[in-house]
């Protein structure tokens, strides 16, 4: 006797339900990505390898770039305000003291300092900017900025970074470290690019998620 045929049906799959998880899915990589910002100043920094992370907080930055042009940003807008007011008491520079809070960074000499902070942010970039001048010990304006920095912390010491461009020259960086042993900052942290970070060390995280670090 032979074997009873089955009747044989299409497949048929309800997709519908997987494309509305799919399209939600993407919908809510695409309202959450956020982009990176561009730089005000551009800088790249030399890679190296540590497993120590940048601190966060009570930061000074120098920063170098490629031109050798230096520039100075903080993270305390009351300490920057304490800076103000003490250019405007000692060098009578008529400076906005709520712009001067606001700056992202600073890179004009005292004499252009006001001018500086009246420029419309697009025109605040790095390489249309002079930077604070040391071009030698006479006319090294980054030891009067630390200087003042040292009084507005008023004893306690910041966290001081410095971030060089890996073309930076050498006769920038030792003006900036003249600056800093002149006002006693005898301790500064380099920021760099991490390399070949051992996994699963603070550092690797923080470089996962492109967070600075610092020898």
């Amino acid at each position: 006797m032979g074997r009873a045929k089955l009747p044989r049906k299409s497949t048929s799959i309800d997709m519908t339900a997987m494309c509305d998880v799919a399209f939600l899915l993407l919908s809510f990589f695409i309202l959450t990505t956020k982009f990176k910002p561009s730089e005000a100043i551009t800088v790249v920094t030399p890679k190296s390898v540590a497993a120590k992370v940048a601190p966060q907080k009570d930061i000074v930055e120098i920063i170098i770039d490629k031109d050798g042009k230096v520039f100075l940003t903080m993270d305390d807008e009351g300490k920057k305000e304490t800076i103000a007011n003490a250019l405007n008491a000692t060098k009578n520079l008529g400076l906005d003291v709520n712009a001067f809070k606001k700056a992202q960074f600073f890179g004009a000499s005292f004499a252009s300092l006001a001018s500086f902070l009246k420029l419309p942010e697009d025109q605040r970039k790095g390489h249309l900017l002079p930077g604070i001048p040391i071009q030698d010990t006479a006319n090294n304006e980054l030891v009067t900025w630390m200087t003042l920095v040292r009084d507005a912390y008023q004893g306690q010491k910041p966290n001081l970074l410095l971030k060089g461009d890996n073309m930076a020259k050498y006769p920038a960086f030792k003006s900036v470290v003249d600056a800093f042993k002149k006002n006693e900052f005898l301790k500064f942290q380099l920021v760099t690019n991490p390399e070949n970070v051992p996994e699963g060390t603070d550092l690797w995280k923080k470089s996962q998620s492109g967070e600075k670090r610092e020898d």
